[in-house]
């Protein structure tokens, strides 16, 4: 089964306790328009990457704790695009949840998914006694406080916000756990893969930031300009779209050096690339430093 039919698997194992048919059908409907369709799956697919790269001697642990990061970061879209935060009506090119389904099922969803996340990983991790204390270790520091993606999103709430402390916090956050909980489940200590989770985590905002400026709605799936209207810390906005693109090449370099030796280091360093590709193409690259110049 490759990684995707394997992300999509284990997040239907995850919900199938929770969507059946005494449950209150607006709410179901809710978190399944929250899951389905999905977007990149970037931070289950890196999770799952990492294991295969380590061994992966425990899928079923590796795809819980995939799973659960990806149910987190949905919960997470949900709440960001709530009236109180981003007040985003689309979301992944159709309505995002509160827009759908209204905002008090758009909050009530978006705690569901938290809940059902830590007890899809619990119930797995349980088969591996050994393991499940660091696989959820390392998926609980990704969404809690003082550094997880709560303490990000919290960060806009502050007079003044630390750009690097923020990012690290509400993007570099996950990232870090996927990597993190990826190498656990396989057996293989967490710490070394930190580095990887970090730089792609910021990279990955660095080009969130760099899309919000430079991209259209229609192509993103979700408005753009948004940094700009909510006054929120941004690369592109802090230091200009040139040095925010050269910061982002030279993330994805750090992130493929970073990556410990292992059967599959050469795979994952492809994957690293492929995914810079994906997120601002090198002809966009290029263009936005000839612009600049």
């Amino acid at each position: 089964m490759d990684i995707r039919n394997r992300i999509e698997a284990s997040l239907q194992r995850a919900l199938e306790g929770a969507l059946v048919d005494d449950a209150p059908p607006r709410l179901a409907a809710a978190v399944r328009h929250a899951v389905w369709p999905g977007g990149a799956r970037v931070r289950p697919r890196l999770c799952l990457a990492v294991a295969l790269a380590c061994g992966d001697d425990d899928p079923l642990l590796a795809d819980a704790a995939a799973a659960a990061i990806e149910l987190l970061h949905c919960a997470s879209l949900v709440h960001d695009d709530l009236p109180c935060f981003d007040n985003a009506r689309l979301r992944r090119g159709r309505p995002s949840v509160h827009a759908a389904y209204g905002e008090r099922l758009a909050v009530l969803s978006g705690d569901a998914l938290i809940v059902l996340a830590l007890q899809g990983l619990g119930a797995v991790g349980a088969r591996a006694p050994q393991r499940q204390p660091a696989v959820w270790a390392a998926v609980t520091r990704g969404i809690s406080m003082p550094h997880g993606i709560v303490a990000g999103q919290a960060q806009e709430c502050e007079p003044q916000v630390v750009l690097s402390d923020y990012q690290r916090a509400k993007t570099g956050a996950l990232f870090v756990a996927a990597t993190v909980a990826g190498a656990e489940a396989a057996g293989v200590p967490g710490a070394p893969w930190r580095a990887l989770g970090a730089c792609l985590g910021e990279a990955y905002q660095v080009a969130d930031d760099i899309r919000d400026v430079v991209s259209d709605p229609q192509a993103l799936g979700k408005p753009v300009g948004q940094d700009e209207m909510h006054d929120r810390p941004s690369s592109a906005r802090m230091h200009g779209l040139l040095d925010a693109t050269r910061h982002f090449a030279e993330l994805l370099d750090e992130a493929a050096a970073s990556i410990p030796a292992c059967p599959g280091r050469h795979h994952l360093q492809a994957l690293v690339r492929a995914e810079g590709e994906r997120l601002v193409p090198t002809a966009l690259c290029a263009d936005l430093l000839r612009q600049a110049a």
